[in-house]
């Protein structure tokens, strides 16, 4: 096995509650995503933190990504888009995109339960309280469902 660099400053940290930890099934296409990055990537030498290695996601040194990355990335990225567009786009984070993820999943009938699951909460009020927000046109979409 060869050896890596192991990096100070970089922690993998356990998620805040047991329920963090879960295995999450993803479709072909997303696989076959990863799969492409992972194929596509250049050489790097081998990044170790507390002995996981072999991250998905490292920006161009090879160093993993950290939710400070992705936060600037957003901000930049919104930045750009309204100083050219009239229409301008809202303060948009990660966390509104996890908040998206499950209002979509909830909308599109996912079982409240597996969405629980799926978002790695331990209450189940959580999930349906702060993350799975109701619509005009989801509840009118409801109504007709049963009326039907």
């Amino acid at each position: 096995m060869r050896q890596g660099l192991v990096h100070r400053g970089y922690v993998v940290q356990p998620p805040k509650s047991e329920n963090g930890v879960r295995q999450i099934p993803m479709s072909e296409e997303v696989y076959q995503a990863f799969m492409n990055i992972l194929k596509n990537r250049r050489k790097q030498s081998l990044f170790v933190i507390d002995g996981y290695s072999n991250f998905l996601f490292i920006n161009r040194n090879g160093v993993p990504n950290v939710a400070s990355n992705y936060e600037a990335m957003f901000r930049n990225l919104i930045k750009k888009y309204n100083k050219k567009n009239k229409d301008q786009l809202p303060k948009v984070t990660p966390h509104v995109m996890r908040h998206t993820f499950c209002t979509r999943l909830a909308n599109a009938g996912m079982n409240p339960k597996a969405l629980q699951y799926v978002m790695g909460h331990s209450n189940i009020t959580i999930t349906l309280n702060l993350y799975a927000h109701a619509s005009l046109e989801t509840v009118k979409s409801e109504i007709q469902r049963f009326v039907a």
